[in-house]
């Protein structure tokens, strides 16, 4: 008996066939972590590619700004763009300006959203309470522009088109998501230590300032985050409230010299760029409260 040869194998359908490999297929699983890898990697291509032209400018000299390529490295390194914005825009003392607004603008806005959080979840089942914070929930949908005129006139009746107006309104722009993250946060916390801490004589105020407010502190971090950032790169209420054009801040400031910068790209992106450095430093030190901050008060 003679063994068929590959071609009559294969032409014969009387011969028993070798079952071909399955076909591995992806599952469920592995196409989303595929998918998210995918989207992950467009959303950091949006930030990391503005951000690597703004650093690529900023150190170029003027003529390479102007007649090069933005994607292309400086050669050679210049810093001559950071030293003109510097004097242009009066770097110390805008940066102090915004410095200035951005600190009490972060500490109104954790202590008054603190406190006005705390009263709230205590005293929750009481109707004034509680409509109280449906109504700051509801001013969550107010934007400045909407008021931006009344504000205006308001601050500059009672003298407060200064740093210190731009102070107490960014305070209260914020007060509204800033006391809904702590009334989350509040209601993780058990009543025990409350009820513990009175029955050793501690007041009310006692109770908030030395028991509460410490275990407040991934809260309190996520809320300065937020509000920093709100404050610092804030364009429009510095510009409509601030009457004074020494006392304005650096995004203003920025805007203002705008059509000097028209043909020094290098200058303009040195300002951006030292103007931009402190909220980065700023949230590369504080993320890892923001993300336990927001994890914490979403669970009761």
């Amino acid at each position: 008996m003679t063994t068929p040869t590959l071609a009559e194998a294969i032409t014969d359908p009387t011969q028993p066939s070798t079952p071909a490999a399955p076909r591995r297929r992806m599952s469920r699983a592995q196409r989303g972590r595929w998918t998210l890898t995918i989207l992950l990697a467009v959303c950091s291509l949006t930030i990391l590619v503005p951000l690597y032209v703004t650093v690529s400018m900023a150190f170029k000299t003027t003529t390479q700004a102007v007649d090069g390529n933005a994607f292309s490295l400086p050669g050679p390194w210049s810093l001559d763009g950071f030293f003109q914005a510097w004097t242009l825009t009066n770097f110390p003392r805008s940066f102090a300006v915004s410095v200035g607004i951005a600190a009490l603008s972060v500490a109104g806005t954790i202590i008054l959203s603190a406190l006005a959080a705390y009263a709230i979840a205590r005293n929750w089942d009481r109707k004034v309470f509680r409509w109280s914070f449906f109504y700051l929930l509801a001013a969550m949908f107010l934007p400045f522009p909407v008021v931006a005129l009344s504000q205006v006139s308001l601050s500059g009746m009672v003298h407060l088109d200064n740093p210190v107006g731009v102070t107490i309104l960014h305070i209260m722009f914020q007060l509204s998501f800033s006391v809904m993250l702590f009334t989350a946060f509040l209601r993780s916390i058990p009543m025990e230590l409350e009820e513990s801490a009175r029955i050793d004589g501690a007041s009310t105020w006692q109770v908030f300032w030395q028991l509460i407010f410490p275990l407040l502190a991934p809260m309190s971090a996520t809320v300065g985050i937020f509000a920093f950032l709100a404050s610092w790169n804030d364009f429009m209420m510095p510009s409509l409230i601030i009457s004074n054009p020494a006392l304005q801040t650096l995004p203003v400031l920025q805007q203002m010299f705008q059509t000097q910068f028209s043909n020094n790209y290098n200058v303009s992106f040195a300002s951006y760029l030292m103007a931009m450095a402190p909220s980065i430093v700023v949230y590369l030190f504080a993320q890892r409260w923001v993300m336990s901050g927001l994890t914490q008060g979403a669970i009761k």
